[in-house]
């Protein structure tokens, strides 16, 4: 079956094609036959288009796209045309996958999409704006394109913690809060389900047995804790913007810095907005980036905002996994991923180096570099260190593969 995956972000979209056999869902990520991504961030620009086939091939080019339509049929065209052309056909592609962020309390697994459900995933944007309702253009986009004869299936960021309890979920505000959908549901759960399953592979385990706590470090950071399987705590709530410092997101603050802003600074919802979503974090902190990796250089100079922005950020991880490990009892292992867990040895360094009491212990020659789905802890520590590459792509390929293939009434995720 060949798989066509969408996940759209607020600056790119990013398209794999994926080929699954066998009547069986795979373990272990196979390589993509083709993959694109366009950057979108300045639509009064040409969209930049980078296309990978899986024999290498990787042209770069610039394309005056100015509507979402365009940008989706250049994604076909580059697929069935050209140099990059790995299918002879549209009509080859038999299912497409599309990660949508926000499922509210509507959707607590991967659903296939019909009308009702695209359109409850646009009405999902007042939680999501920046994200659900730019995915909901996409599925009604690619269904006309594509037809709707083919099954089309959300995966949604929020489906892998509705597992959380009440007492995680819950905000101390108004109990009639959640008759409003005002509660945690928590994000990136595609790439905690799959480092999740991948660690429990590597370290040879029984998934349901395990306890875990996921770092997700990206532009966006959050963590989970994972027992047997299921997440019963994370860092962010009703929106991403909840928990750990981020790259130009605050994380969590106290909501009487809001009140106080808005009283004295007079900011209104879109001022708050774009600080807290745009102009924090390590950005805000540092005044130099929102980007580890410069934040790092700086540091080599000498800056003192570059240290204070590098040891916040590690703080209130260090704090946060902490609160993970409280949740679940135990740790058997902690796991760094995405863009910075996995290839910022330092960051992963300052923050093991005080998790000692929770029986970590790096290896530092292990760790150097960017490992890749390798344990790197030392070889007395009580709790493994996992640095796991990410494939939340291939996630959702395996998610719409399973959904297709589940038996009727039977749809529910593989690790419940």
């Amino acid at each position: 079956m060949k798989i066509l995956v969408f996940n759209a972000g607020s600056s790119s979209l990013k398209s794999h094609l994926y080929e699954l056999t066998g009547p069986e869902i795979p373990e272990e990520a196979a390589a993509s036959l083709w993959s694109l991504q366009i950057d979108w961030s300045h639509r009064d620009t040409p969209a930049r288009l980078r296309v990978k086939t899986a024999s290498g091939k990787e042209p770069e080019r610039q394309v005056p796209i100015k509507s979402l339509r365009g940008e989706l049929l250049s994604v076909i065209e580059t697929l069935c045309s050209g140099e990059t052309r790995v299918i002879a056909d549209r009509r080859e592609i038999e299912a497409v996958g599309h990660r949508v962020v926000h499922g509210g309390e509507l959707f607590r697994e991967s659903t296939r999409i019909t009308p009702e459900v695209a359109q409850a995933i646009d009405s999902l944007s007042i939680f999501a704006p920046a994200h659900n309702a730019v995915e909901f253009d996409i599925i009604e986009i690619m269904e006309g394109i594509l037809g709707r004869e083919i099954p089309h299936v959300a995966v949604f960021d929020t489906a892998f913690h509705s597992t959380l309890p009440p007492v995680a979920y819950l905000y101390g505000g108004p109990y009639e809060w959640l008759a409003q959908g005002i509660r945690r549901y928590g994000f990136h759960g595609i790439s905690h389900q799959y480092v999740a399953l991948r660690a429990a592979r590597i370290l040879k385990r029984d998934p349901e047995l395990l306890c875990l706590v996921t770092c997700h470090l990206g532009s966006g950071c959050s963590l989970a804790a994972v027992q047997g399987g299921r997440s019963i705590d994370t860092t962010m709530g009703f929106t991403p913007l909840d928990g750990l410092i981020m790259g130009t997101r605050s994380g969590s603050v106290d909501p009487g810095i809001l009140i106080y802003l808005m009283r004295q600074g007079d900011f209104d919802a879109a001022q708050l907005d774009r600080v807290l979503n745009r102009e924090s974090g390590l950005r805000g902190i540092s005044g130099i980036s929102g980007d580890m990796r410069q934040i790092e250089a700086a540091m080599a100079q000498e800056d003192a905002r570059a240290r204070l922005a590098f040891d916040a950020y590690v703080h209130r991880l260090r704090s946060q996994i902490s609160a993970m490990v409280a949740s679940l009892g135990r740790l058997d292992a902690l796991i760094f991923t995405a863009g910075v867990g996995e290839n910022s040895a330092p960051v992963r360094a300052a923050v093991c180096s005080g998790l000692g009491f929770l029986g970590v212990k790096l290896d530092d020659d292990r760790n150097s570099g960017s490992p890749r789905d390798q344990d790197v802890a030392a070889a007395d520590s009580q709790a493994r260190i996992l640095v796991i590459h990410t494939e939340e792509d291939w996630q959702i390929a395996r998610e719409c593969f399973r959904v297709i293939h589940a038996p009727r009434g039977r749809e529910g995720r593989e690790d419940q």
